[in-house]
């Protein structure tokens, strides 16, 4: 049954350009499937999350980790009564703008855009759905609802309408996101960290929330081999993970006495309200414990730090060889320079870049203008 906090109303699914309504899917079903057919969501399979694609098959991409995050999300959407559909167009396009190399590669040109608003993949993502992806006759972008481009909004300021009300950038679909991003990204990360060899099971073992959940797999499954013992952790970590956020959200929804979507707006407009998606407290303190020992062992790993620092490099030097030359654009971008700037549309051109194109680009392009 649909909760009357759901994201809903007719203002939350218009579109800047007006459509008629398509008669099989309701709105967010169609912006569900326009984020996957756009070819900024294809070219997430050969962008990092943590390890560079041609390292292994078997590590996460940009495009398995969105999906990954989908799933979880539209699992406590679903359980909550909120809308699944805006959950999963959610999760689905959270990062589209990340740039090749994850995050080295976004720090790398925040810092090259640092005197013109800097870069932030989220804001690229906005620009991505509104203007640079390209598929339709009538407008640019995607021509999304208001309700998901308020809700790609989830790291900026809370976004107002015209009148200067709050808009729907904060509903609960939003935030569920945010965790279930965190979620994933926490659990695929050990799993990762493990098969690369950057993580060991001896340095697992100090942290509570998996040595408690490894330890309850081994006692169930006396003998099991040790590779199905760490996915069955990562498993039960999961699932513990959702099922608390779910059930700390629905007391704290149950105890905030909301009655209505304008509601939920109005409370999340309060920066001092207790937030309504949450861990309860003692789950809070052990994914704050487990991401602190990832940062410390894996994101710090020093062939992490290699990688990175490579990553930083070769954006870099992409960026100063085409802003030196821009004729090296491709043809679609020049007619954008003049309205938005070489520095941004060079920006944009290196943002859509996949992990395989950026090392093509620095081995091959500038290696031959080295030559």
């Amino acid at each position: 049954m649909t909760s009357p906090l759901a994201a809903q109303g007719e203002y939350f699914e218009s579109r800047q350009f007006a459509e008629e309504s398509h008669p099989l899917r309701n709105e967010f079903q169609r912006d569900r499937d326009r984020v996957v057919h756009s070819k900024y969501f294809r070219r997430l399979e050969y962008k990092t999350q943590v390890f560079v694609n041609h390292l292994g098959d078997n590590f996460r991409t940009r495009l398995t980790h969105s999906i990954e995050v989908s799933q979880i999300a539209r699992t406590v959407a679903r359980v909550l009564g909120l809308n699944e559909d805006l959950t999963e167009t959610v999760a689905l396009a959270h990062d589209l703008g990340h740039p090749p190399f994850g995050h080295a590669g976004e720090r790398a040109l925040h810092e090259k855009m640092r005197e013109l608003g800097g870069f932030d993949h989220n804001e690229q993502t906005l620009r991505i759905v509104t203007t640079l992806e390209e598929r339709y006759p009538n407008f640019t972008g995607l021509n999304l609802t208001r309700g998901t481009l308020a809700s790609l909004q989830k790291h900026s300021s809370l976004p107002k309408d015209a009148a200067g009300k709050v808009s729907h950038g904060h509903c609960l679909e939003a935030i569920i996101v945010d965790m279930c991003d965190e979620i994933a990204y926490n659990n695929h990360d050990i799993d990762d960290g493990l098969e690369s060899g950057h993580l060991t099971l001896q340095q697992l073992s100090e942290v509570k929330l998996w040595h408690e959940n490894y330890k309850i797999v081994g006692e169930r499954y006396p003998g099991i081999k040790p590779k199905i013992q760490i996915r069955a952790t990562i498993r039960e970590i999961i699932n513990g993970m959702v099922s608390n956020l779910i059930e700390a959200s629905r007391q704290n929804i149950a105890a905030a006495n909301l009655d209505t979507f304008e509601d939920v707006l109005r409370y999340n407009a309060d920066e001092r309200a207790k937030p309504l998606i949450a861990f309860s407290d003692k789950m809070d303190a052990q994914v704050k414990d487990l991401k602190k020992f990832l940062f410390r062992n894996l994101y710090r790993h020093a062939d992490v730090v290699r990688m990175n620092e490579r990553a930083n490099h070769i954006i870099s030097r992409i960026f100063d060889f085409v802003i030196r030359d821009p004729k090296m654009l491709p043809a679609d971008y020049h007619e954008r320079i003049e309205t938005m700037g070489v520095e941004r549309v060079v920006a944009d051109f290196i943002a859509g870049m996949t992990d395989r194109y950026a090392l093509h680009w620095n081995t091959e392009i500038l290696g031959a203008h080295a030559r």
